[in-house]
């Protein structure tokens, strides 16, 4: 289902996407164009503050693992200058240890998308920030805090309006994840059922009742059954079969 815009006018709305990688770059200016962003590309942090200077984008959008100078530096450059200062920044992340929030919060970033993501909640978070810029231009609560994690000493300098953004597109793109490890974990259930279930047709022996497997060799049917599902079998004798195999256990009846 496409993603549908609470932006009146998107259009003249620039995006620096800053990307080292040709195929992922390409996907993004795709993905933004089609939303109706106009989309300004850089291959790294450096290439990406030539650009910033020159023509400041309403929204930048940075991989994190790049040459010559990483995201974090990148966004960290972006907000220390007054000038820039107020340009919102979304990383994209795998977001695999704590210590990323720490960065994330360090360099003053707006926002966390981790990989892998849906397009959808990426332009979310896009419309989010862009949304959000104008209502929050004259509100700054700055705030310096020492904390120690993960046996450093971290200085935050974000404000409370970003560490809550940042915090929040956390949590999302949390129960993104949630969300498909709960739909994977439902296929592969079926699918596990389906491979305990019997189907199709089973050759099986009118005489004897033998079933040939895929090798070709004739099992007997109790024990194909119990291999190929989770059928557990119970021995007795029924009425019919006592009376013909055993006849001198059938009780008289008087005359």
């Amino acid at each position: 289902m496409a993603y549908k815009s609470i932006l009146k006018e998107p259009d003249n709305l620039e995006i620096l996407v800053v990307e080292d990688s040709p195929t992922q770059s390409l996907q993004l200016r795709h993905l933004l164009s089609e939303a109706g962003y106009e989309v300004v590309t850089a291959e790294n942090g450096t290439e990406a503050l030539s650009k910033i200077n020159h023509s400041p984008p309403v929204l930048v959008i940075s991989d994190i693992m790049m040459p010559e100078m990483d995201g974090y530096e990148l966004c960290a450059h972006i907000k220390s200058k007054p000038e820039t200062k107020a340009i919102p920044v979304i990383l994209i992340t795998y977001l695999t240890e704590p210590e990323d929030i720490v960065k994330g919060l360090e360099c003053g970033a707006d926002n966390f998308v981790t990989k892998p993501y849906k397009d959808e909640l990426l332009l979310s978070q896009v419309e989010y920030m862009i949304v959000n810029r104008t209502i929050r231009k004259d509100f700054r609560s700055e705030m310096a805090i020492e904390v120690f994690f993960a046996g450093k000493k971290h200085l935050i300098n974000s404000d409370r309006i970003q560490i809550l953004d940042l915090l929040f597109s956390i949590y999302e793109s949390s129960l993104q994840q949630k969300r498909e490890l709960e739909k994977s974990n439902r296929k592969l259930s079926e699918a596990l059922e389906t491979i305990k279930t019997l189907h199709g047709i089973i050759p099986i022996c009118a005489h004897c009742k033998k079933i040939r497997d895929d090798e070709g060799a004739w099992n007997q049917m109790e024990a194909y059954i119990s291999r190929h599902s989770e059928a557990k079998f119970s021995h007795s004798i029924c009425p019919k079969c006592v009376e013909e195999l055993y006849p001198e256990l059938q009780k008289k009846e008087p005359s």
